[in-house]
């Protein structure tokens, strides 16, 4: 976990991620990610220097018109001393049963991420913590690079137009390696995902392609991301490297005016 805990640390300094007074919000799923995500917040709290709370919150899809069972999660919020919700929704029903819908993800992902805004908000949060990893920003960055065509990811973190809220993702930095090694040393619950659509999704489909990449040519996916953080979009250059275009900017700006002057 010291190495998850690591890459988060430099995450929330690199991005600025977390302030004194902050009341995080964790979207819970149940499964690895935000799990380690959760409890890494927690562990974060007590050596980073920033006073900020923890909240965990899961949406119950209810996925085959069933509740969830999160008892798992329950005890370990418990033995963290974390608060925590349970939000039931009818996001499963609404997306397989009423509509049918022949591919899911898309708006299922829009109800969760607007459900999930509405019940941090509804706990007083001003910061939303989702569990996206290094892993998914290199899918993201492909996904829409390929099916898209178009370059762009998602933020490490975004702050929401008309809401007092900040979407914020402290694992960016993680592999998803490294995730799953932690959740197993640690002994973390992890509730199974029924989702219907798992493992047939486009992010799977992705997800694999990337493997085969790494397979055949070792370091493909750390030079896409490092093609990612180059470009410096939607957030995700180099603090060190933006800093020193500024100065240089300002440096430029200033001999113009001086040349201007003579």
């Amino acid at each position: 976990m010291q190495k998850i805990l690591g890459y988060m640390r430099k995450a929330v300094q690199e991005f600025q991620l977390l302030s004194d007074g902050d009341r995080v919000a964790v979207g819970v799923s149940g499964g690895k990610d935000s799990v380690v995500l959760l409890t890494g917040l927690e562990r974060l709290r007590s050596f980073i220097g920033i006073d900020f709370t923890v909240v965990g919150i899961t949406l119950d899809p209810h996925f085959g018109g069933e509740p969830g069972d999160y008892r798992a999660i329950e005890a370990l919020a418990a033995k963290r001393k974390i608060e925590y919700h349970i939000v039931p929704t009818e996001i499963g029903p609404i997306v397989f049963d009423h509509r049918k819908e022949e591919h899911p993800c898309s708006l299922c992902a829009r109800l969760r991420r607007g459900a999930l805004q509405t019940a941090a908000e509804s706990f007083s949060c001003n910061k939303l913590a989702l569990g996206h990893h290094y892993n998914d920003a290199v899918e993201t960055f492909v996904m829409n690079l390929f099916r898209e065509g178009r370059i762009g990811c998602f933020s490490p973190m975004t702050k929401l137009d008309g809401k007092n809220l900040t979407v914020i993702r402290p694992l960016v930095l993680a592999p998803e390696a490294d995730i799953r090694r932690a959740a197993a040393r640690e002994g973390l619950p992890i509730v199974k995902n029924k989702c219907p659509a798992d493992g047939t999704t486009t992010r799977q489909e992705t997800k694999e392609w990337l493997a085969e990449m790494e397979r055949k040519d070792r370091g493909f996916t750390y030079r896409l991301f490092g093609a990612l953080r180059r470009s410096g979009i939607d957030g995700w250059g180099y603090p060190e490297k933006e800093s020193s275009c500024r100065k240089k900017a300002a440096f430029s700006m200033e001999s113009e005016v001086k040349n201007e002057d003579v």
